[in-house]
């Protein structure tokens, strides 16, 4: 590939030089600050060979390109006639304002997106129940059932000190003052004075009776205010005080703000939320269901589907169901029906295999593979999904379909959170959507990728390689000196000690849909990285966040500690080797400072994959969930 071509094409397909005004990289992508955002043709680049994705986030135009991108990165910049770095940047926006909007659906993702696996366990519990009192498996009077509703109902009733937690964190606020102010109204002495709904005040001022329990507006306001309150008391305190002071008046001023104002006026908006969506649902049901249903894939593309986590929640608290979950499932039955269509009419094998495989994975409640990888890549089957999706919601919504709990992915794996008087019709629902989008696939029909003419071997290199030095931008000569060996088994031990978590839970879609590589995620629990292998450091990024290996059997790794932390410049990140070093498992390649890094609001997950999977057939987990350095995490089998 011709990196100075590749740099050309991106430049002008950004919109030119004068629609930039800042671009920087990391290990894997350009991030560029863009002018106009509308001037960049996104279809164009995702479809140019040598670009991996392309996604917007926090304000940012990115371009993934993967282990190359020092060397893009630099013919870019040779390519333009002013330096991108002219003028200082803010760290997250290159000093422009973030939209309004596109920052209300970042902070709801960002507060939303931690807490899932506990909503989500606990919603798969809440199901469960249900269906062994439907097949009457367990009794409601028992013992076994009561410890078990308490198990599945423990998140949603205290949801607002997990989301105390969770909003404090993403604001960058004391989180045990989070989950201190969730904790003050849901004190059993507060909710049984609220309850008779009698005349409460507190300094004489009134305090409306409300319900906290499973609420989520109220708290996402109140810890908004307090993450100002206690900025604005952090300033004006000495510092030898600052540990008694802050937090006092902090909760003394935040728990009645939110008993006697915020509080009420939450649960007005939570409720107008719900009753809005229901009102739509029961007096327009069919044209509600066709156009949620068929607009629901592209609200996921936006992000703007967190917006409806909330409306989600606050209808099955105070309703006991909701209408959006079975419509969100059925788009994403759609989106696996429409891959399955391209794999049954491609005649390339590749491309069956993948549309395949991403196809099932799509019906388990994944479909960023399916959608991104197959559907969006061949346009007509995103077509197709779409209105595939659209005529399944119509029927279900007919049929007012709803589900009960939440919990589990939007798939055959969140099949329990649609138990319940109308099964039936969502079981039919699903059918419908993978049905029709496949048949609308293989009808509509998609511009099909022939099969690849195998090239005659040479013995020769056909390009020569330029040296380059022994820092970040060695990527490509580290890596083509192992190029076109034939790949071994590659045991990868973990670069540190943590929680395994898998690449889906990682918030960003270059690793979460495995568009760099495929591997796992590690939530640390302390501050250093050692070598997951015996190999080479071929890359290190200037910010000390992202490193690369190639292994001496010759697989590509990036290790690449939080998400955004490129934005730290380096701060909180001590690199122990340089490029070029050569390592063995267990040396010490990065010291972090875990604590400060997350307190500056940055998640801390870890990524830890395989970059060069064209030469490897899957990753096999070695089946920890709580891991030390050096234990083995996975093998890329060959």
């Amino acid at each position: 590939m011709d990196k100075q071509q590749l740099s050309k094409d991106i430049l002008k397909l950004v919109g030119g030089e004068e629609n930039i005004d800042q671009v920087t990289h990391c290990m894997t992508r350009l991030r560029f600050n863009l002018n106009d955002n509308g001037k960049a043709d996104k279809a164009t680049l995702k479809n140019t060979p040598g670009v991996m994705g392309v996604m917007e986030n926090g304000g940012q135009f990115q371009v993934i390109i993967g282990n190359d991108v020092p060397v893009v990165y630099n013919a870019l910049v040779g390519n333009m006639s002013k330096s991108p770095d002219a003028k200082p940047a803010a760290a997250a926006t290159g000093g422009k304002k973030k939209n309004p909007l596109s920052a209300v659906f970042d902070f709801i993702s960002g507060v939303f997106t931690p807490i899932l696996p506990a909503i989500t366990g606990a919603g798969m519990i809440k199901g469960i129940v249900a269906l062994l009192l439907t097949f009457g498996w367990i009794d409601a009077t028992s013992s076994t059932y009561i410890i078990l509703s308490a198990i599945g109902d423990g998140a949603f009733y205290f949801l607002p000190i997990i989301l105390g937690i969770s909003t404090a964190r993403k604001l960058g606020s004391n989180m045990y003052i989070g989950a201190a102010i969730g904790a003050s109204v849901m004190h059993p002495t507060i909710t049984a004075l609220l309850a008779p709904g009698e005349n409460v005040s507190f300094i004489g001022l009134p305090v409306v009776a409300a319900t906290y329990a499973s609420s989520v507006i109220p708290i996402l306001i109140a810890i908004w205010l307090a993450s100002y309150v206690e900025k604005a008391i952090d300033k004006v305190t000495h510092a030898s005080l600052k540990l008694i002071v802050v937090p006092t008046v902090t909760l003394l001023i935040i728990v009645p703000v939110m008993m006697i104002a915020v509080g009420p006026l939450g649960v007005i908006i939570g409720n107008g939320l719900t009753d809005g969506i229901n009102w739509l649902f029961n007096n327009a049901g069919l044209f509600a269901g066709l156009l949620v249903g068929g607009a629901f894939s592209l609200l996921i593309i936006t992000g703007m589907h967190y917006a409806l986590v909330p409306i989600m929640i606050g209808s099955i608290a105070t309703l006991g169901y909701d209408y959006l979950i079975p419509l969100m499932m059925v788009a994403n039955f759609a989106q696996a029906g429409s891959a399955l269509g391209v794999s049954l009419k491609s005649k390339n094998k590749q491309i069956k295999s993948l549309s395949a495989s991403t196809g099932v994975t799509a019906l388990m409640g994944i479909t960023e593979p399916a959608m991104y990888g197959v559907n969006m890549r061949f346009k007509k089957p995103f077509v197709a999904a779409l209105i595939g999706a659209a005529i399944s919601g119509a029927f279900i919504s007919f049929f007012q379909t709803k589900a009960y709990v939440i919990g589990g992915l939007a798939g055959l794996s969140g099949i329990p959170m649609i138990i319940g008087p109308t099964f039936v019709y969502a079981l039919i629902g699903i059918v419908i959507a993978v049905v029709a989008s496949a048949i609308l696939t293989y009808i509509l029909g998609f511009e099909d990728v022939p099969e690849a003419v195998p090239a005659a071997t040479t013995t020769a290199s056909a390009e020569p390689v330029t040296p380059v030095a022994a820092d970040v931008n060695s990527s490509a000569s580290a890596v083509s000196a192992v190029e076109e060996e034939k790949a071994q088994d590659q045991e990868v031990f973990s670069p540190m000690t943590g929680e395994v978590k898998p690449l889906s839970e990682v918030p960003d879609p270059a690793f979460s849909e495995e568009i760099m590589g495929k591997g796992f995620a590690i939530q640390p629990t302390e501050g250093r990285v050692v070598s997951p292998i015996n190999g080479t450091v071929f890359s290190l990024s200037k910010s000390g966040h992202a490193i690369g290996l190639v292994s001496d059997n010759g697989a590509e790794m990036l290790i690449h500690i939080g998400i955004d932390t490129v934005k730290l410049k380096g701060q909180f990140f001590s690199p122990k080797v340089q490029a070029g070093a050569k390592v063995a498992v267990g040396d010490v390649l990065m010291e972090f400072d875990r604590e400060e890094i997350e307190k500056a609001g940055y998640t801390t997950i870890t990524p830890v994959i395989v970059t060069n999977m064209h030469q490897y057939e899957s990753i096999v987990s070695a089946g920890r969930t709580a891991i030390k350095e050096q234990e083995l995490l996975y093998t890329a089998k060959a």
